[in-house]
């Protein structure tokens, strides 16, 4: 069966049902925030680092599968007294109603997802906008009957404490610390924030609120999940203020559409930091400092804003995708290299398989072999990017030459627990140097001062850690005169079996 093809003059790829094999995925953002979203809308979005900034919870063994993280719902009174009312989510998940038609089409850096219900039709627009922290849904109701409707869209995420390993396990702190609060269309998480963070998230809606939540209890009531919230059926939000348990953010907007009239509603997800000096307002209080973040969130709730940094999204991929164009006979071979596997490339060295629907983003943060190889297939679309992580990459190496095998992307600190040992790890380093160098021409990036194990005082040359790097494995050459395997080096496979005698 086929579930979708690719549409080459806009660069999209199109799904045609939401009830795909497995959910098929798309990455919003490629710089410091970042997300991930399926053909239904799950997935979660974290900043920076997908451990230690997750904004959003995602269950990953949670059946059914890909229950959401951007949950939608639509809601009409039933045609009668007798009959209930209709729920349903028009991204196809996670009330799984079926529609009368939908579509999604994974884009380049966006999401689209199209559907129609009873002649109500709906068509959502998910991305991250250039340079910015946040995540911005635009949703568009129309009303296609002959009659007016009175629906009420609902909006919502449920928050993560942060630390996403910490936050599926540390039960017996992690709910009694919940904390928000709660502006006029604007629900702001800022657990531990009083105590150890500057960082707060927040989701935010551009029309007036009919209610909100953000206790998770209150809003989806007893023994309920996603798929159906007790708020969303009674037509009620309980106003909900989280302390400790599940904190989430849940926004209800009234819409009254005439035949043919279309509302659109802009909700955004972000992230946001405050000077330490001017966390309070007012300073010694305990209200959270929003005056920083309210011209963003006032910027991109409006429709002309929106349309601008979409525009702005489209267009800088469209310069990074053209500086590398090729004609072949062949349009599939086109297609691959003049798009998806550009796409990719660069997806892959944002995230650095930290962060999929395979790779929890709790454990390995980013691979110093993986982000060495990622940075050959794009030197020639971000080369200022690829400098930068060349130079990050370097500062995780050890004084012998050798390098942690994996590093957290935002403290860019060795991840210990794995440590080194890899010993093909730090010949990589000289494969993304020399490309780097062929590409840019850039010899100084040869004398830039880089520390060892990211110690101040240790800084060398970057020519010293490339030096070192070949030095590591002449030191360790077996009685063949051929490199010795270290540990899973060489595609990962070659010593798994052979080091140790316990199970694990």
């Amino acid at each position: 069966m086929r579930f979708g093809h690719f549409d080459d003059q806009n660069r999209e790829y199109v799904i045609t049902q939401p009830d795909t094999p497995l959910p098929w995925i798309n990455y919003l953002g490629s710089k410091d925030f970042l997300a991930l979203i399926s053909n239904t809308a799950g997935g979660y979005a974290f900043y920076r680092d997908a451990r230690l900034r997750r904004l959003t919870r995602y269950r990953y063994n949670d059946v059914p599968a890909d229950s959401g993280s951007r949950f939608l719902y639509l809601r009409q009174d039933g045609s009668s007294d007798e009959m209930k009312p209709v729920v349903w989510s028009p991204t196809g998940g996670p009330v799984r109603r079926p529609l009368d038609a939908y579509e999604c089409r994974h884009g380049l850096g966006y999401t689209r997802i199209r559907s129609r219900f009873d002649s109500i039709e709906c068509a959502s627009l998910f991305f991250v906008p250039p340079d910015d922290t946040l995540e911005i849904w635009q949703v568009s109701v129309t009303n296609r009957r002959r009659r007016r409707a009175e629906l009420s869209l609902w909006g919502a995420v449920e928050f993560c404490l942060w630390d996403a390993w910490d936050d599926a396990t540390n039960f017996q702190r992690n709910l009694s610390l919940g904390e928000v609060e709660v502006d006029p269309g604007a629900i702001y998480h800022k657990t531990e924030y009083r105590e150890r963070r500057n960082h707060f998230a927040y989701f935010a809606c551009s029309h007036e609120t009919a209610g909100f939540d953000t206790q998770r209890s209150a809003f989806l009531g007893p023994r309920r999940g996603w798929e159906a919230p007790l708020a969303v059926e009674m037509d009620q939000a309980a106003g909900s203020l989280a302390a400790g348990w599940h904190p989430i953010g849940a926004h209800q907007v009234h819409l009254t559409l005439e035949p043919g009239e279309t509302q659109t509603v802009v909700f955004l997800l972000g992230y946001h930091e405050n000077p330490p000096d001017d966390k309070f307002d007012p300073p010694g209080s305990q209200s959270l400092n929003t005056r920083t973040v309210r011209p963003i969130i006032e910027r991109f709730t409006q429709a002309r804003e929106v349309q601008l940094a979409f525009e702005a999204l489209k267009d800088g991929w469209d310069r990074l995708l053209d500086a590398c164009q090729v004609a072949t006979p062949d349009p599939d071979t086109d297609r691959m290299v003049n798009i998806w596997n550009a796409y990719q490339t660069i997806i892959n060295f944002s995230v650095s398989r930290s962060a999929s629907y395979f790779e929890t983003g709790v454990g390995r943060g980013i691979g110093f072999r993986d982000s060495c190889q990622d940075l050959l297939g794009c030197v020639h679309l971000i080369p200022e990017r690829a400098r930068a992580r060349l130079l990050d990459l370097a500062a995780t190496q050890l004084p012998d030459g050798g390098a942690y095998h994996q590093f957290q992307p935002l403290t860019k600190r060795g991840n210990h627990d794995i440590g080194s040992g890899f010993n093909d790890d730090p010949l990589w380093l000289v494969m993304a140097a020399a490309a780097y160098l062929k590409e840019t021409g850039d010899w100084g990036v040869l004398d830039v001062p880089v520390p060892f194990d990211n110690l101040p005082g240790t800084e060398l040359p970057l020519y010293e850690h490339v030096r070192r790097s070949v030095q590591y494995t002449l030191d360790r050459l077996g009685p063949h005169g051929l490199p010795l395997i270290g540990r899973a080096d060489w595609n990962d496979c070659l010593n798994l079996n052979s080091h140790a005698t316990e199970p694990g």
